[in-house]
């Protein structure tokens, strides 16, 4: 019997990649003045290139920026908050995400996010989908001062849901921290297809869009 869903953040729920795209885009435009003798084109594909999928530190991606575009008037720091408060406003959700949780929510599965990351940042950007109150619990790796792949975090999020592995079910794009690491809390664990990644077998599942999952969970509650 599934009785909690729990999901990664980027690349699952959030599509980081359009949603970087977005706001680089937008925040070019709004400091033009300091920016405009860069190329538009320019600044939003060094930036992407920086800042490698979200592995590179965006202190360092606009130390790097400043330096390279001998950028003036406008500090790293300056350009860094504008992304922290920002962020928020270009977070772009993958098809069907509010459809698919208001379904499992009418079905009656507790549902949960487990996310590397910064806890203000991650929080404001799962306040920027408009998908916080879906959630039962929310783990956030700053936090909780544990990562995935590492097991804890996920036994934590389970815990506090007061349901076992076997119950659970884990939903994520990234082969080890969120594949690996659900199996080794022995969850099952549905990956969401990404161009990021070679395909993953060890995974119960796979989706390639978030509509498929109240399909995969009912193949589940029959096995």
């Amino acid at each position: 019997m599934v009785k909690a869903v729990l999901f990664d953040l980027d690349g699952t729920l959030l599509d980081r990649d359009a949603s970087i795209e977005q706001f680089i885009t937008t925040q070019y435009d709004r400091l033009t003045a300091h920016l405009s003798h860069i190329l538009k084109i320019d600044y939003v594909t060094r930036f992407i290139e920086l800042d490698n999928r979200g592995h590179v530190w965006k202190d360092k991606v606009y130390q790097t920026l400043v330096a390279e575009f001998e950028i003036e008037g406008m500090s790293w720091q300056t350009l860094l908050e504008d992304y922290e408060t920002q962020f928020q406003l270009h977070c772009v959700p993958f098809d069907f995400l509010v459809e698919m949780l208001k379904m499992l929510k009418q079905q009656g599965y507790l549902l949960g996010i487990v996310t590397n990351g910064l806890g203000q940042f991650q929080t404001r950007s799962i306040e920027g989908l408009g998908i916080r109150d879906y959630f039962d619990v929310i783990l956030i790796s700053e936090l909780e001062q544990v990562r995935k792949p590492q097991a804890e975090i996920f036994q934590r999020a389970m815990t506090r849901l007061d349901v076992s592995a076997s119950d659970s079910v884990f939903v994520g794009d990234h082969p080890e921290a969120d594949i690996m690491g659900a199996k080794r809390a022995k969850m099952r664990a549905i990956w969401k297809r990404s161009l990021h990644w070679l395909e993953v077998n060890e995974a119960d599942a796979i989706i390639n869009e978030l509509s498929e999952i109240p399909l995969i969970l009912e193949q589940f509650r029959g096995n």
